[in-house]
C-alpha cells in the first residue's frame, strides 16, 4: 500500500505545475479529476480529450515520478433530468475510453445524491442501467469502473453497494473503499462493526481506497478532517485493507497542504505495523 492524494487538493493548476507540486509534496500517485485539478485545458465538456492530450498529461506526471492511480469523475449518475444524466454518462464514458492513455486503470465515482435523500425504485433502476452501460464501455477498453458508497447517496452503505454489484455482475466494476463515507452520527459509536461489515461484503472487489477521518462534534454532528486528526479506527481500517488488498493505492482526501505530510506519516506509521 502507498499513500497518494487527490490532485485538486493543490488547487486548479497547469498540468506541468501540478505534477511537479505533487512530487515535491512527497506523493507518488494521485487521483486526478481533470476539470477540478487542471487549469490549462478546458475539460468542462466532453469531446476534447485525445490520445495525444492524455499521453501528454500522463507523461508529465510520470516525469515527476507520479502515477495517475485513479481518474475521478464527479457526476450524478442517476440524475432525474434525462438530458443531464445523458451528458454525465457521456463524460464518464469518455474518461473510460482514454483512461489507459493517462496511465490510469480506473475511473471512479460515487452514485450521486438527491437533496433530502428521497430515493425511489426508479432511481435504483436508472442507476443500475447507467452502471450497466458504463461497465460495457469499461470492458471494451480494459479498465475499471470504481464505485464508492457514500452516506446520503443512493448507494450509501456497504450492503447497498454489494446489492448493486450483484445486480450488475461485471468483473470490470470494482470498489473504492472509504469507511469515512460509510459513517454518520447515528452509527459512529459502532464504527468497528461498520468497517468490518464493509470488508466482509466488499473486500474482494476493492481496487482503490480513500483516506479521510471523522470526528464527533460538540453539536452531535459528524465532522470530517484529515486522516489522523479524528476518531476513526485507522488501525482497524489499514489492517483490514492490508489483509484483503495488499499494495492497494490509498488516496488522501480532506487535507490542506500544510496537513499532508503529517497525515501521510500517520498512515505510513500504521501501515508499517499492520
Amino acid at each position: 500500500m502507498s499513500v497518494g492524494v487527490l490532485a485538486h487538493l493543490f488547487g486548479s493548476l497547469p498540468h506541468k505545475e501540478l505534477a511537479a507540486k505533487v512530487a515535491e509534496s512527497g506523493f507518488t500517485h494521485v487521483q486526478l479529476a481533470l476539470w477540478k485539478a487542471i487549469s490549462d485545458v478546458d475539460f468542462s465538456k466532453p469531446g476534447n480529450i485525445s490520445p495525444g492530450l492524455a499521453n501528454a498529461i500522463g507523461e508529465q506526471f510520470d516525469k515527476n515520478g507520479v502515477s495517475i492511480s485513479v481518474l475521478g469523475c464527479y457526476v450524478h449518475l442517476f440524475e432525474r433530468d434525462e438530458s443531464i444524466r445523458r451528458a454525465n454518462v457521456n463524460k464518464y464514458k469518455e474518461l473510460l475510453r482514454y483512461a489507459r492513455f493517462f496511465g490510469a486503470p480506473m475511473v471512479a465515482a460515487e452514485t450521486g445524491k438527491n437533496e433530502g435523500g428521497d430515493y425511489t425504485d426508479r432511481d435504483w433502476a436508472v442507476m443500475k442501467a447507467t452502471l450497466e452501460e458504463l461497465a460495457e464501455e469499461a470492458e471494451k477498453w480494459g479498465v475499471f469502473v470504481g464505485l464508492e458508497a457514500a452516506d446520503g447517496h443512493l448507494v450509501g452503505t456497504a450492503p447497498e453497494l454489494a446489492r448493486m454489484l450483484e445486480e450488475v455482475p461485471s468483473s470490470n466494476i470494482g470498489v473504492v473503499i472509504d469507511p469515512g463515507n460509510l459513517l454518520n452520527a447515528a452509527n459512529f459509536a459502532r464504527q468497528d462493526e461498520v468497517i468490518t461489515e464493509a470488508f466482509d461484503l466488499l473486500g474482494d472487489r476493492i481496487i482503490a481506497a480513500h483516506a479521510k477521518d471523522r470526528i464527533l462534534l460538540a453539536n452531535g454532528e459528524l465532522g470530517t478532517v484529515t486522516a489522523g486528526l479524528g476518531e476513526m479506527n485507522y488501525e482497524l481500517y489499514l489492517k483490514l485493507l492490508n489483509q484483503y488488498k495488499p499494495h492497494v493505492h490509498i488516496i488522501m482526501e480532506e487535507a490542506k497542504e500544510h496537513e499532508m505530510a503529517q497525515s501521510k506519516a500517520f498512515m505510513d506509521e500504521i501501515r508499517g505495523r499492520v
